[in-house]
């Protein structure tokens, strides 16, 4: 079995091969930052324009640097949804041209579901059942994954993800986009507790989460006093550890709730190191264990893309067999726990 798989949700060009036998070949990522640095925020046009112009020529030196051949991929995965329609609609495009060109099936995967599952990439891996905290720039949620397929929604943020609260606050601080990186450079060189932020939701009896509260706080904070260079980096730690601090609670509870011992923490926000300090040591005090997926995987990539759909085709080896159709469509909302272990 050889998956290539295409991941162009958003602001990230993302190709990568997948081997069933040898595991991951290669992966490789363009980034979409600088393009919309200026905007200080991604313009679905420009980002589904670049993904036209990168998507091609990053799959052909991937093919270049594993030595291998259009002709042996036994399927062409792509990132279905959620996400930005445009920028959905070039992945799939290509995977289903390739596809039909090679008489093998496109399989259409769900973003957080790939995200969920790149853990089981690293080494040590977890096993099924275990807690999920999905956390990125647009989703904040924590899942029972039970198997491949077999989701159950624990709770969810109300308002603004994770990732958002950290971009929204970055530019609250005059950092630059994307705004999470930048704060957790800041936040380096402050001191959580100089100034006194909300934990929102901490008390709520329930495995939810609410941001915008926060983003309000730090607003109020900034107006209520001169802020100095200092004084900055100490908002930017006081922010990091009040959003590491919420998650980590919530995670905590959902694996007490369902007497699992592993979490995964996957999405893009699971790279901050604030928060996996705090979650390795609320692990090791309550005798869990923790997976993340790499640092470079941690982001949006391909490799998560073609990991997912191989897995979908050890689990069902019809769909191997299952060849491209000429209509194909993109799913810019579609929620988790909808999928089924079928699809």
């Amino acid at each position: 079995m050889l998956v290539l798989g295409i991941e162009t949700s958003c602001d990230e060009t993302g190709v990568a091969l997948y081997d069933g036998e040898r595991g991951l070949l290669a992966h490789a990522l363009h980034t979409q930052a600088q393009l919309h640095a200026d905007y200080g925020g991604v313009v679905p046009e420009l980002a589904s324009r670049d993904h036209v112009r990168r998507l091609l020529p990053l799959t052909r030196g991937l093919l270049e640097e594993t030595g291998c051949r259009l002709d042996q991929l036994t399927a062409v995965a792509y990132t279905e949804g959620p996400g930005l329609a445009g920028a959905l609609l070039v992945g799939a495009a290509t995977a289903h041209g390739l596809a039909r060109a090679l008489g093998i099936p496109a399989l259409g995967v769900h973003h957080l579901e790939a995200h969920l599952l790149s853990p089981l990439l690293s080494r040590p891996a977890p096993v099924f059942p275990f807690v999920a905290l999905l956390v990125s720039g647009g989703h904040t949620q924590l899942m029972r994954v039970a198997a491949v397929g077999d989701y159950e929604l624990l709770g969810e943020t109300l308002d603004d993800a994770a990732g958002e609260a950290f971009d929204k606050t970055a530019k609250l601080l005059g950092l630059g986009y994307p705004g999470g990186p930048a704060l957790a450079r800041l936040a380096a060189s402050g001191t959580a507790g100089r100034f006194k932020l909300p934990r929102p939701m901490m008390a709520s009896g329930d495995l939810d989460f609410s941001f915008s509260g926060l983003k309000t706080a730090v607003l109020t904070a900034i107006k209520d006093r001169a802020i100095d260079a200092a004084a900055r980096a100490d908002l930017a730690a006081e922010i990091e550890a009040a959003i590491a601090e919420v998650l980590a609670a919530k995670a905590f509870a959902a694996l007490q709730r369902t007497r699992l011992g592993q979490l995964v923490v996957a999405g893009g926000v699971g790279a901050n190191l604030t928060l996996r300090a705090r979650l390795n040591v609320g692990a090791r005090a309550r005798g869990a264990q923790v997976f993340y997926p790499e640092l470079e995987l941690c982001t949006d990539n391909g490799a998560m893309i073609a990991f997912a759909a191989a897995l979908r085709m050890q689990r069902d080896p019809s769909l191997v067999t299952r060849h491209s159709s000429p209509g194909f469509t993109v799913r810019p909302r579609w929620e988790l726990q909808t999928l089924t272990a079928a699809g």
